[in-house]
């Protein structure tokens, strides 16, 4: 697979909402905090979804006490479990399929970023051996999503979980160690080893940080505006309010717009091509 070709395929895994019948708003549950206003089990309608399936708050969904719903992104499953798996059918028509396929839409979810990170992964320049692993891991993940409900209810996400965390982790050790080779030399790469480091509310402002394993970081509320974070793995890191601004990430690796929402940034944060600027970082 061209590098292209998989650059084209991450960055078209973005949410369609005028394609879904609001499953982010139906399907899942929301718990009364800081970031929801409300209770809301799973498979309940949000009291905010109208009947044409968009939200009556949504430019307002913030100032309303609904921050959470900013942060979340399906990267595209609800739109396929909509008109793909369900060929347009509505929740609203009839219980089985309602039932159904709210319990579809995490799994497609889970298929679909799953699928962002081998397509991401394979837009690198990678050993042929490595690339040839990760296009069989991304075509099987693509078909998965041609599947009916029966099928995607029936998987066991983490039989291609598991293989696939293995190539992204050989993906970033390949990577950042040339990049650690380049600007450091000799240094040894477990320096660079941060994985599932607590720096909640650390002091990172300005820091070169490139290359770095954050990979399960907990980075919530951490300063760190203004850092270098080329080429670092961010897999699973936790960003919940980390101040980016300034920072540069226009390299970082495996990335989520999910993980964007939930931080801060500004017009100055230099981010990857498939990330979408948060509109509340300059609003």
């Amino acid at each position: 697979m061209y590098n292209e070709t998989a650059k084209n395929i991450r960055e078209s895994l973005r949410a369609d909402c005028s394609q879904c019948i609001g499953l982010c708003c139906t399907a899942l549950n929301l718990i009364a905090s800081s970031d929801f206003a409300i209770n809301k089990p799973a498979g309940s309608p949000c009291v905010n979804l109208q009947s044409n399936y968009r939200c009556h708050i949504h430019a307002h969904l913030r100032e309303e006490g609904f921050k959470g719903c900013t942060v979340f992104d399906c990267l595209g499953a609800g739109q396929v479990v909509s008109q793909v798996t369900f060929k347009g059918q509505s929740w609203r028509d009839d219980l089985e399929i309602r039932a159904r396929m709210f319990q579809v839409f995490p799994i497609m979810e889970q298929i679909h970023e799953m699928i962002a990170y081998a397509a991401e992964a394979l837009s690198y320049e990678l050993p042929q051996n490595l690339s040839e692993k990760l296009n069989v891991q991304l075509k099987e993940l693509q078909n998965l999503t041609k599947h009916d409900a029966d099928h995607l209810l029936s998987l066991a996400i983490v039989v291609h979980r598991f293989p696939l965390n293995g190539l992204l982790s050989e993906t970033s050790n390949y990577i950042r160690g040339r990049l650690i080779h380049r600007i450091s030399g000799n240094k040894k790469a477990k320096e660079y080893n941060h994985e599932r480091v607590n720096w909640i509310g650390k002091n990172l402002s300005g820091q070169n940080l490139q290359a770095v394993n954050l990979r399960g970081a907990y980075l919530i509320a951490a300063d760190m505006k203004n850092a270098d974070f080329r080429g670092a793995d961010f897999i699973g890191a936790d960003l919940r309010d980390a101040d980016l601004g300034g920072a540069n990430l226009s390299t970082s690796m495996f990335l989520t717009q999910m993980q964007m929402n939930s931080a801060k940034g500004d017009e100055k944060t230099l981010l990857p091509s498939y990330i979408q600027r948060p509109f509340h970082w300059i609003a």
